[in-house]
């Protein structure tokens, strides 16, 4: 059997963003319902992490977002000339 990580890539492979919009959700009302169960005195420790996580991941996913655009926009010019 394959590694799951091997399986991981490969459901990556073939998906597209819809696929990948759906992941997300799921994952993140997981945390949601996850979030809700923790006695009160933990959430605000817990929101500051998930907030903390967020932006990480999302400055990172948005530099990368950004520089396919670029490129894209890059190569759309040079088809013009």
């Amino acid at each position: 059997m394959k590694t799951p990580f091997w399986c991981a890539n490969e459901y990556l492979r073939q998906a597209d963003w819809r696929d990948l919009a759906l992941l997300k959700s799921c994952l993140g009302a997981a945390g949601m319902a996850a979030g809700i169960c923790l006695p009160k005195r933990l959430r605000t420790p817990a929101l500051a992490a998930a907030v903390a996580v967020f932006l990480l991941t999302y400055l990172l996913l948005m530099g990368d977002f950004i520089s396919v655009c670029a490129r894209a926009a890059g190569r759309s010019t040079d088809k013009t000339a």
